[in-house]
């Protein structure tokens, strides 16, 4: 089978790649391992408002619940709630949202390919040729010149292409989660509850998915060592709301939360979404971040298409691109990460009771200097952990 390039993974960042590279006359081939789109679940599902607007994604009925604002809980229980563009948005439902992506991009010609496994990859004269895969029990080859990584964390045809996409456990948080109904007091507001005693170098979320529904999950840093579905069995059976509350759905994994690989291609070869770290550090989340990545990713074959080069040197605009939108942002959101990670509980009570959701906004913005120096003010001990934020 002859393509002109192959997709490797049909999340948010495959599908939004094979849409816009077959809309513009790429023939394009999606392969993906399971048999399921949108499957396993490792995240809250939430998707900021803003990126409806600058990604043109619909959400259809029945496929997203609209958030209205995040409240954030110190250790002490003090709440902050923000409303901003970034806390406002949706929390989809990943098994339809990622199938509708790839219906999308198969009604603009993309080839689908569910229960393939990609096995390696085919090289001639040392170029990249196309993958092996294996479907139904039968290997085969299937030809293009470019490959795309889109394969979540496992990466496993990127890093056999040479990319460094094996993420430390520092740079790592291991999560874990249920969807539960029954649950009290369900608001149009994302929960985020911190502490060290809840989830070391982490979080628990609260995302709700209907008034009485909602993912509850946990993050931790995958260095500390800590048990989080124990940690967060703790938290809910600590928690009068969910007293009432049943588990219908299990979900987890390991999800990145540092830097973005140091290259997104090579001859022949590109990575897009959580394969190339392209997540907010803070909050892992990237489905959006995928999707962006992935339609840069098409616009530059695209053009590697008409001049039938798919060197680096060519394909390379993508990455340029992802960086120049991307890159400045996530890099002061993983300085935001590792301050965090730092401080103790008295610390983060501090802060909730010297900052005001006008604060937090800035802190979202990346605008940390007038926060700093407020905080500071009653904190000075703080000096030396804050200080890389300004």
């Amino acid at each position: 089978m002859d393509f002109d390039a192959i997709v490797i993974g049909a999340g948010p960042a495959g599908s939004a790649f094979a849409g816009r590279a077959a809309k513009g006359g790429m023939r394009v081939a999606v392969i993906e391992k399971k048999k399921d789109l949108g499957t396993p679940v490792r995240c809250g599902e939430g998707i900021g408002g803003h990126w409806f607007e600058s990604l043109g994604l619909k959400i259809e009925s029945g496929v997203g619940y609209a958030i209205e604002g995040a409240a954030v809980y110190a250790p002490d229980g003090r709440e902050l709630v923000v409303k901003n563009d970034e806390t406002t948005g949706f929390v989809v439902e990943r098994k339809i949202f990622d199938k509708q992506l790839a219906i999308a991009a198969a009604r603009k010609g993309a080839h689908f390919y569910p229960k393939t496994m990609a096995t390696g990859l085919v090289k001639e004269a040392g170029r990249i040729a196309g993958v092996s895969v294996q479907r139904d029990g039968e290997a085969f080859e299937m030809r293009a010149p470019l490959v795309v990584s889109a394969e979540g964390m496992e990466a496993k045809i990127a890093r056999e292409a040479g990319f460094n996409c094996q993420a430390n456990l520092y740079d790592v948080d291991s999560c874990y989660e249920y969807e539960m109904a029954g649950i009290a007091g369900c608001h149009r507001l994302i929960e985020l509850y911190f502490g060290n005693k809840i989830a070391p170098r982490g979080y628990v979320w609260v995302f709700p998915k209907g008034d009485d529904v909602a993912n509850v999950g946990i993050g931790v840093g995958g260095s500390m060592g800590a048990d989080p579905k124990r940690l967060l069995d703790d938290f809910i059976a600590k928690n009068p709301r969910f007293k009432k509350a049943e588990p219908i759905e299990v979900k987890g994994g390991v999800i990145s939360v540092g830097a973005p690989i140091d290259s997104f291609v090579k001859d022949g070869f590109m990575v897009v979404g959580t394969a190339a770290h392209q997540v907010d550090p803070i909050h892992g989340g990237g489905i959006a971040l995928a999707i962006e990545a992935g339609e840069m990713a098409g616009d530059a074959a695209l053009a590697a298409f008409e001049k039938q080069d798919y060197s680096a040197r060519t394909l390379k605009k993508y990455e340029d691109d992802w960086r120049a939108a991307e890159g400045q942002k996530l890099s002061k959101r993983l300085k935001l990460r590792k301050v965090i990670e730092q401080l103790n509980d008295d610390d983060f009570n501090h802060i909730f009771k010297e900052i005001g959701d006008s604060d937090m906004l800035k802190v979202l913005d990346s605008d940390f200097k007038p926060v700093v120096a407020k905080i500071l003010l009653k904190r000075p001990s703080l000096l030396k952990v804050l200080m890389s934020l300004v």
